[in-house]
């Protein structure tokens, strides 16, 4: 089978330390889909790639490839929202209205939330799978005296802002041992320091696995979130997110099992405090839970769906 599997990425995809989320997911992707198939993955169309009849072109979030290239199959893997105007302003829309394009999307929420105008011919949901190096990781051993730390990893400052300030007000004041690490966004703001708040902007995967083992919870809000890789890696190591159960966290947040959901963000301080009082025992098991859940994400499940895929006609 020739694969052709366009990336829309400009980042050096022989640099995996430093590829995003979704890039390491099309990389590893690529890896495997290579066992068996002639597979190419590029982020230019050169020569080479338009001579080619291809049997498939999977095209990750760009449509626009499939009005130059020779193939049977045409795939679009969707990570993100593809509204009417973002498609007429990046000039997908006539790819997308006059091609027989089958997408896969990677959850039900971004499925549901995109407009049936596009006339796919197939629709498919396919969810997002562990990076190797998360899966390779195992839940960080808890200590009674472990430092009570939460993280905030997504790339993304909704709700950041109301975070901090509950923090500050609610937080800080009854728990000064405690501290909330930023990651993943270029947010700098040293006066935080004195609230135990400190920011890291964008860091390699094998750090953010540090924290993740030296903190007891994570905080993603999920106000735009279309899948949140970064939600499963976290529980992956065992830690439970606190989320406002909304967009695709609805589909990964269970209450109380691998996580908390919130009904207001001014609310949030309840939930961290309740997993900072946590007892041992009860923190251990809700980390076994959280892992648990998060195999359900295992790239050999996943990669399963895309073979099954491929080779369906």
């Amino acid at each position: 089978m020739k694969i052709l599997l366009f990336v829309n990425t400009n980042q050096n995809l022989k640099c995996r330390n430093n590829l995003g989320g979704i890039e390491i997911l099309n990389y590893e992707l690529f890896n495997y889909l290579k066992r068996k198939n002639e597979i190419i993955i590029s982020n230019k169309v050169s020569k080479k790639i338009l001579n080619t009849n291809w049997d498939i072109v999977i095209s990750s979030n760009e449509s626009r490839i499939f009005n130059q290239i020779k193939t049977k199959r045409k795939i679009l893997w969707l990570h993100n929202k593809l509204q009417l105007e973002k498609a007429i302003r990046k000039k997908q829309l006539f790819s997308l209205l006059f091609n027989n394009i089958e997408a896969i999307f990677v959850s039900k929420y971004l499925n549901n939330n995109t407009s049936i105008l596009y006339n796919f011919d197939k629709r498919k949901v396919i969810p997002n799978f562990l990076p190797s190096i998360f899966e390779k990781t195992t839940i960080s051993k808890y200590k009674k005296k472990k430092k009570n730390l939460f993280v905030w990893s997504v790339q993304r400052k909704l709700g950041l802002v109301d975070l901090i300030n509950v923090w500050k007000k609610k937080i800080h004041p009854l728990n000064l041992s405690c501290e909330l690490h930023i990651f993943g966004i270029h947010f700098h703001d040293k006066k935080l320091v004195k609230y135990n708040i400190f920011c890291h902007g964008k860091i390699s995967r094998k750090k953010l696995i540090y924290f993740y083992k030296k903190s007891i919870g994570m905080i993603c809000l999920g106000y735009d979130e279309t899948f949140c890789l970064n939600a499963i890696e976290a529980m992956k190591i065992g830690l439970p997110v606190i989320s406002l159960g909304k967009t695709a966290l609805k589909e990964i947040i269970k209450d109380k099992k691998n996580g908390y959901i919130i009904d207001n963000i001014e609310n949030i301080d309840k939930s961290i405090i309740n997993l900072i009082n946590l007892d041992n025992t009860s923190r251990v098991k809700l980390a076994k839970s959280c892992s648990k859940f998060a195999s359900n994400y295992n790239s050999n499940i996943v990669f399963k769906k895309w073979d099954n895929l491929i080779l369906s006609s």
